[in-house]
């Protein structure tokens, strides 16, 4: 059962800006990694769920409900952390906290305590004079204290200190296990290594690949360093129909983009030429990310 669905999801803000026809979903109990950097259409994306933002066409909808008709009715389920942080700075963060608990209609203060605790923040400072990682920390504890099912989380770690980034994704690990749906968007591959099912990639505002994660922790692709002991051998071999990620003519060198389960049928193919060398490791998936938006042609097909 698919909890976030969007469809064909278009805002065209002008001059490229915006997001075209993206179209992914989120099954429950699935964490989401939407992978991009700033200015993809991430942000973008999340404000469309939380029903901010009308879309041109397409739709975005969580529970089967139109987020921008029902987004009353979805926010009672859905916490949401979004990617700028902005704060009533005439209030303490006690204060904040018991506006959002009277605006949410819960008043589980144990549950407060304990992301207070997790997260280490004193609330009764003035928000005016909080810092931007105590400022971060208030937002996750209002994002997660009435313990929704939904969570939409909008570059999470931005403004945490590396300790805190760390004690994060622990929280975010232990809600997945309580089967949470979570859609986490980011530009740290780690952080969404760490804690997604499945890894959205977002660029110019369209979305151009969607990978397993479990695919990534074993290699998404391979990449082969040919050597050539003779150069007639190495002009027959770049003819081939393989995907070359770097020609080296100098050097008689080409790196080669191999699918994992295309490995031992290239393999045969490269026997057949006249080698000096042969080198293989595995694309990370930061390697996958910065090759394809480099060139867009050297990874298509993997959506």
């Amino acid at each position: 059962m698919n909890v976030i669905e969007v469809q064909n999801l278009t805002k065209d803000y002008g001059h490229g800006r915006g997001i075209f026809d993206v179209s992914f979903s989120v099954a429950k109990g699935e964490t989401l990694g939407f992978l991009g950097p700033n200015g993809a259409g991430k942000s973008t994306t999340m404000r469309h769920l939380m029903g901010f933002s009308k879309p041109q066409s397409g739709n975005a909808k969580i529970n089967s409900m139109d987020c921008s008709k029902n987004y009353s009715r979805i926010l009672e389920n859905v916490g949401y952390l979004p990617g700028e942080v902005a704060l009533p700075e005439g209030l303490n963060g006690t204060e904040f906290i018991k506006m959002m608990q009277g605006m949410r209609k819960n008043k589980n203060n144990d549950r407060v305590n304990y992301l207070l605790n997790t997260f280490k923040l004193d609330p009764s400072g003035s928000v005016k004079k909080m810092s931007i990682g105590e400022k971060r920390k208030l937002a996750v504890v209002t994002a997660f204290l009435d313990d929704p099912d939904i969570l939409l989380l909008d570059e999470p770690t931005s403004g945490l200190d590396p300790v805190m980034q760390e004690i994060f994704i622990d929280f975010i690990r232990g809600e997945k296990k309580r089967g949470k749906t979570i859609l986490l968007s980011s530009h740290i591959f780690s952080e969404v290594e760490a804690v997604c099912d499945r890894i959205a990639i977002i660029k110019d505002g369209k979305l151009v690949s969607t990978v397993n994660a479990d695919d990534v922790k074993h290699g998404l692709k391979n990449i082969f360093t040919l050597t050539f002991s003779v150069k007639s051998s190495f002009e027959k071999f770049i003819k081939n129909d393989f995907t070359f990620d770097k020609i080296f003519f100098d050097v008689l060198k080409c790196n080669v983009l191999v699918n994992d389960e295309d490995t031992n049928k290239f393999i045969n193919e490269v026997s057949k030429y006249q080698l000096t060398g042969m080198q293989e490791h595995s694309v990370s998936l930061e390697e996958y990310f910065m090759h394809f938006y480099e060139n867009d042609k050297k990874f298509g097909g993997v959506k």
